[in-house]
């Protein structure tokens, strides 16, 4: 939505000239002093003639900001284009104040100018970016205009990068029980109706009921309670987000963003955030990361974040990759309890985490340890837990 332009003048310096040319007229006509006189017209004249170009080229002069894109990577270049119009005198003397250029810089010369700026955000988070503004002003600078433009402030976006998963050991193979998992996928069912019998069903399928009421032989119809894709816990509770706890909790941020990525181009994932009831899902084409990507992007953390929903990580089957934000001084309730087969739990390095297990991954500044109920010895493969094989996945 655009707005009027706003103009602030800034004339005190081209006043103070003018008033001190005026006291000088009237001091030479006072004690009849010519080179006094001829001094004080010429300092009035400067002072009146500094203030009227000012206004006159700062009338028609206009800037407007346009993005190239509304997301960027934190660390990565974000592009846009600055289109400088002057009025009939042409593009007036002065600067161009812009958060996306970040320096000052001068206003070309010419009727008007399309300039292409580059800059980069360090941290992920929503930015808000004010219009530009210039800042017109007259050969001797007595006067200054700031002329805003009239755009409405941007926003833009600044995603966690993601990077590579690197393996402390050999090929990399990483292991969350995958036997177990599959006991656990045929055990936790429970029934959806049923159907005719079919020879080789187990007897403890077998609806007896119905077959004492002369309905026939009926097994019963089962279905999977949970879901086996492996599933990404992120726990950005902790102290003030400020200093080194800010840096945790970025770093802890990335974590989860490198894993949910690598783990949905591996056959597809979960990732559950602070304060959501249910994971989302993320598939191997991708189309839910980009809705993902943004949330992880504003995730704020502290001592206000809310838990991980146990019920969420209760019906996980498959491997659960738990990041943390905070120093541990024990495991996470959810880790404790277990889904009966070990889990890897994701802390930032220069944190002990509780019961440390086995490292076996360091990724964006942290470090994956197996824990939980099956020793580490039972640990399933990366592929098994749908990360792939290799030295350094890339992302």
């Amino acid at each position: 939505m655009n707005r009027p332009k706003r103009s602030t003048l800034r004339l005190e310096r081209a006043a103070g000239t003018a008033l001190a040319g005026g006291v000088g007229i009237v001091i030479a006509l006072a004690f009849g002093t010519r080179p006094l006189l001829v001094v004080g017209l010429a300092l009035a004249a400067v002072g009146v003639a500094a203030a009227a170009w000012t206004v006159l080229t700062a009338q028609g002069a206009s800037i407007r900001r346009q993005l190239f894109a509304d997301r960027v990577v934190e660390g990565e270049p974000l592009e846009a284009r600055l289109v400088v119009e002057g009025g009939w005198l042409g593009l007036p003397l002065g600067k161009i104040h812009d958060p996306v250029a970040g320096e000052m810089m001068d206003v070309p010369r010419g009727r008007a100018a399309d300039i292409k700026v580059l800059t980069r955000f360090e941290r992920r988070g929503l930015r808000t970016l004010p219009p530009p503004v210039i800042a017109v002003h007259d050969p001797l600078e007595l006067a200054r205009a700031l002329c805003t433009s009239s755009q409405a402030p941007q926003e833009v976006l600044v995603l966690p990068r993601t990077e590579p998963v690197r393996f402390l050991r050999g090929q990399g193979s990483f292991s969350v029980g995958s036997e177990r998992a599959r006991a656990d996928v045929l055990a936790a069912i429970e029934v959806d109706g049923l159907r005719a019998y079919v020879p080789g069903t187990p007897a403890s399928r077998i609806h007896w009921p119905s077959l004492a009421r002369g309905a026939g032989l009926l097994e019963r119809k089962l279905r999977v309670a949970g879901d086996t894709v492996p599933l990404v816990v992120l726990d950005a509770r902790g102290p003030e987000p400020v200093g080194m706890a800010l840096r945790h909790l970025d770093a802890a941020v990335r974590a989860a963003a490198s894993l949910t990525f690598a783990l949905a181009c591996s056959g597809g994932c979960r990732l559950l955030l602070p304060g959501a009831r249910r994971a989302q899902d993320i598939s191997r084409d991708l189309i839910g990361w980009p809705a993902a990507h943004a949330r992880l992007a504003v995730i704020e953390g502290g001592r206000e974040a809310r838990a991980p929903a146990p019920g969420a990580i209760q019906g996980a089957l498959g491997a659960l990759f738990y990041v943390v934000a905070q120093r541990l001084e024990r495991l996470p309730a959810q880790l404790r309890a277990g889904q009966g087969h070990s889990a890897i739990l994701v802390v930032p390095s220069g944190l002990d985490a509780a019961a440390k297990g086995q490292p076996l991954f360091t990724v964006a500044g942290c470090v994956g340890y197996v824990v939980g109920a099956r020793s580490r010895a039972q640990a399933p493969t990366m592929a098994q837990a749908g990360v792939g094989t290799g030295s350094g996945a890339r992302l």
